[in-house]
């Protein structure tokens, strides 16, 4: 029997095979540190990757507050189909009224320095008035701000109570808060004022007082033709002793309804001679104390005109303090028919208030998108009541036939109507202004 040989030291030891008993041995550093045997795996230039999905943009602000966006994605409409219903009225159309409805819905407020920003417009306009407390540009003010929330802006308003400086100071106020145009219903006649409005390069429009030479963009009723129908008015009823109370000097609108007015009555040879007219103001008191001295002066006059209704009801008041009664006595009418006229049973010459704000705001509306507004002259109506409806020769002026209107007031009469009241003004400041 042959023996082994020794084992030869240069040779590495035998790997015995593995004992399918025994568990796999646990991987060592080593091997974890060694090259994998795995086939190679092909470069991500080799083959594109697949375009994901793109992220939505945020729905939220950072504050957590809703979104042009998140109306977006809620209403299925685009971004700029979302801005502009949002500056149309909820009840303009059906687009208007799902957006308006998702952000009630949804608690969005509209941010509007930021939309400013985006589109260099602030979608407010400026209307500036001679008073607040005026009836007639309360009116127009009313249309104007329907308007322009239909068309998505808001409206601010100053006043200036007819003061020169107060209308430049307002004026620097209302583009300080970047109007993007002007809506000017205290004009003065001469131009000066508008003159400088223009010069400033903003768009705006006159309403309700134009100037001389009609050089400015306006929306005005014709004065001059609202004085003329006062004036035939009269003449047809017999009267050639006729006063005039008239509007201040300044007031275009008020010239122009004592230019109408001088006209026609030197055209039928009527005089219109300088104790009977007096100047003054437009509303309540200085029509009260301008009629009393028209009394004083000329006490066999048979009518008036008044370049405003609230004149009127003063010149009416110191008419019945006086023993007289308007429209048996002296005939009277006033201008722009409020709506206390009727009541008062006082003729009046109407002009239409509401289109004026309606056409002026159109107006401007086109001069801020670059257009060329054009100017509007609007006709009056005489709306005849019952203090200048009847005729002279059938009227019964007691202070003609030798009365003292002042000393006894004539017994009332069943047929006299009760007589409307007119309470004087706490002040003149309080004194609503009628327009001119």
């Amino acid at each position: 029997m042959s023996a082994t040989p020794p084992p030869d030291p240069t040779e590495p030891p035998a790997t015995p095979p593995p004992d399918p008993t025994e568990p796999p041995a646990a991987p060592t550093l080593e091997s974890a540190a060694a090259p994998s045997q795995a086939p190679p795996v092909e470069s991500a230039a080799a083959t594109p990757a697949e375009p994901g999905p793109t992220a939505p943009a945020p729905a939220f602000d950072p504050a957590g507050r809703p979104t042009l966006r998140t109306l977006s994605n809620h209403t299925g409409l685009h971004v700029s189909t979302i801005s502009r219903a949002l500056r149309r009225d909820a009840a303009s159309d059906e687009t208007a009224a799902l957006v308006h409805a998702a952000a009630t819905e949804l608690g969005y407020r509209r941010d509007p320095i930021a939309a400013s920003l985006r589109t260099q417009r602030s979608h407010a306009i400026g209307m500036v008035a001679h008073a607040l407390t005026d009836v007639v540009q309360a009116i127009i003010y009313e249309e104007v701000d329907r308007v322009a929330l239909e068309h998505g802006y808001d409206v601010l308003v100053a006043s200036t109570r007819d003061e020169p400086a107060a209308q430049r100071q307002r004026v620097e106020l209302l583009l300080s808060r970047r109007v993007d145009g002007l809506i000017l219903a205290d004009a003065h006649g001469d131009g000066a004022y508008a003159d400088w409005v223009a010069s400033l390069g903003v768009p705006y429009v006159l309403v309700m007082r134009g100037t001389t030479g009609g050089r400015h963009p306006s929306v005005i009723a014709d004065d001059v033709a609202g004085g003329r129908l006062v004036a035939e008015h009269l003449v047809a009823q017999g009267h050639t002793t006729i006063a005039l109370l008239s509007g201040p000097e300044y007031s275009g609108a008020s010239r122009g309804r004592a230019e109408g007015f001088r006209t026609v009555l030197a055209e039928a040879g009527v005089a219109l001679t300088d104790d009977l007219v007096e100047p003054g103001g437009l509303v309540i008191e200085s029509g009260r104390a301008g009629m009393q001295r028209l009394l004083e002066r000329r006490p066999d006059l048979t009518a008036v005109f008044c370049a405003s209704d609230f004149s009127a009801f003063g010149a009416t008041s110191a008419l019945r303090a006086a023993g007289l009664r308007p429209g048996e006595d002296v005939a009277t009418v006033g201008f722009n028919d409020v709506a206390a006229a009727e009541a008062m049973d006082l003729t009046s010459v109407r002009t239409p208030q509401e289109e004026m704000g309606r056409l002026a705001t159109l107006a401007l509306l086109e001069a801020i998108d670059g257009g060329t507004p054009a100017s509007h002259l609007l006709a009056p109506e005489l709306i005849v009541r019952g203090s200048s409806a009847a005729s002279l020769a059938s009227m019964r002026p007691a202070h003609l036939a030798g009365h003292t209107p002042a000393a006894t007031a004539r017994p009332a009469t069943p047929d006299d109507r009760p007589a409307a009241t007119v309470p004087a003004p706490r002040s003149t400041a309080d004194t609503p202004a009628a327009t001119a």
